[in-house]
């Protein structure tokens, strides 16, 4: 009886994983840079004489009454321009469910064990710092976020590369967590229900999918009746962002005949730049702008509520991420690949702590009656993934070498077909073109071979 092949754990993804997933995170990488820039910049409005400006800015209202859609600013960042950022969301994780690595129980188990693991350990460090501390336990939920894209950027920043399986990973791990923040949304910190609201929100989703299974076209239909689909959500009392999710969860994700894309990959190429480059840096700009004065610094680290939330993302999230990838692979008999090493999980696990857009908006929901606990624990986030992002520099920086060769290993393609090598080599026709390829090397070397000596032949004659 033959053995049962063990199945890898960060194992080299297939071809059209690896483009899609490379894809996004190319554009999550320059919103994650954009993205920063907006938080330095939210930093530098509130904690320079134009702080009175930026706040009346945030805090200006427009929007009719009637449709209880007079809001600030920032609540139009909050609760609008993250409906696009959630829709995205939705749509990745149909995706994954559907032809990406959720899309299989058994090797979906590891990173969806290891983000659950890595949302709940989060939540239980605040609970544990804020019980101990006699602190207000609502936020527990804002140290379980992952931002990808601040992630990305300090990728980016600090010129780390990573390889393609653990670029996976840290994607899957935060759709996942962007799942589960939906949930906690949804679930936990909606007070009340206009259940009116909310029926006329979801008759607008079934005419959404029933128009978009007809595949009818058009912007001009969608947009419209997403707004309203949005403004009904609000009013109902559930967050609007979870309106987003939804529509992006009705896409189709697969291929029909005549199609080169589905319509979620196709309006997912479309949407994903305007929601990081735009959305996400524009939420970010009204709502990281917290004093950074060495008072509020202090508070972050002398109150329960806070120091839980610096605990929870960079100690909680690590231990999280890496303890239920351990477990997940011990469990499942998953093998590490043998190219990485569990300091190279570790190191993805720490930079899981990066969490921004999702912690920030869940601290607004969190404290809605209370702005200065808001806003220490806006200032938390902030330092805590700060924090994060230093320790996984240091860690990833000290395996750059390796994932540099890691890197070059998956990117050659010395046939130049558009595929790497590293996919080809089970092909007759790969190998049959590198032999054409290096017999005409050999040729031309003994060419060259043949005139270097006819050269030092007429060298050494007579003078």
């Amino acid at each position: 009886m033959a053995a049962p092949i063990r199945r890898k754990f960060l194992g080299r993804l297939s071809l059209p994983e690896r483009t899609f997933v490379t894809d996004a995170l190319r554009t999550e990488t320059v919103g994650g840079i954009i993205l920063l820039v907006a938080a330095i910049a939210a930093l530098f409005l509130a904690n320079t004489p134009l702080s009175g400006l930026y706040q009346d800015v945030r805090n200006f209202s427009f929007g009719p009454d009637a449709l209880h859609l007079r809001l600030s600013i920032g609540s139009w960042a909050a609760d609008g321009l993250l409906t696009i950022f959630f829709f995205v969301a939705g749509i990745e994780l149909k995706r994954e469910l559907i032809a990406g690595e959720l899309r299989d129980p058994r090797a979906a188990a590891l990173p969806v064990v290891a983000a659950i693991c890595g949302m709940a350990m989060p939540a239980l460090v605040y609970v544990a710092v804020g019980a101990a501390g006699g602190g207000n336990l609502r936020g527990w939920a804002v140290p379980t976020a992952t931002d990808i894209a601040f992630a990305l950027a300090v990728l980016a920043v600090i010129g780390t590369a990573l390889p393609a399986a653990l670029r996976a990973f840290l994607l899957t791990l935060a759709v996942v967590d962007d799942l589960g923040a939906i949930l906690i949304i949804a679930i936990f910190y909606t007070t009340h229900i206009d259940f009116v609201a909310l029926g006329l929100a979801f008759a607008g989703l079934v005419v959404f999918w029933t128009l978009h299974r007809k595949g009818i076209r058009g912007a001009y239909i969608y947009v419209p009746l997403a707004f309203v689909i949005w403004a009904l959500m609000h009013a109902s009392g559930v967050h609007a962002t979870i309106a987003g999710v939804a529509m992006g969860l009705m896409l189709r994700c697969t291929v029909r005949e005549g199609e080169e894309r589905s319509p979620a990959e196709r309006i997912e190429h479309r949407v994903r730049p305007l929601s990081a480059g735009l959305a996400v840096p524009l939420f970010a700009l009204f709502a990281a702008g917290v004093p950074a004065s060495g008072e509020t610094i202090g508070q972050v680290f002398s109150r329960p509520e806070t120091l839980g939330v610096v605990l929870g993302l960079v100690v909680g999230k690590t231990i999280g991420v890496l303890g239920g990838s351990w477990l997940a692979a011990r469990f499942t008999k998953a093998e590490l690949n043998e190219d990485l090493a569990w300091a190279d999980v570790f190191a993805i696990a720490s930079l899981a702590g990066i969490g921004f857009t999702v912690s920030l908006l869940i601290g607004e929901l969190a404290f809605p009656t209370d702005p200065t606990l808001a806003a220490e624990v806006k200032a938390a986030v902030l330092i805590g993934s700060l924090l994060a992002a230093v320790v996984s520099g240091v860690l990833l920086k000290m395996r750059n070498n390796t994932y540099r060769k890691l890197c070059e290993e998956e990117e050659r393609d010395e046939d130049q077909d558009g595929i790497p090598d590293i996919y080809e080599l089970d092909s007759p026709d790969y190998h049959l073109r590198m032999a054409a390829i290096h017999e005409a090397k050999a040729a031309e070397h003994r060419r060259l071979a043949e005139v270097a000596a006819a050269s030092d032949s007429g060298d050494d004659g007579p003078a």
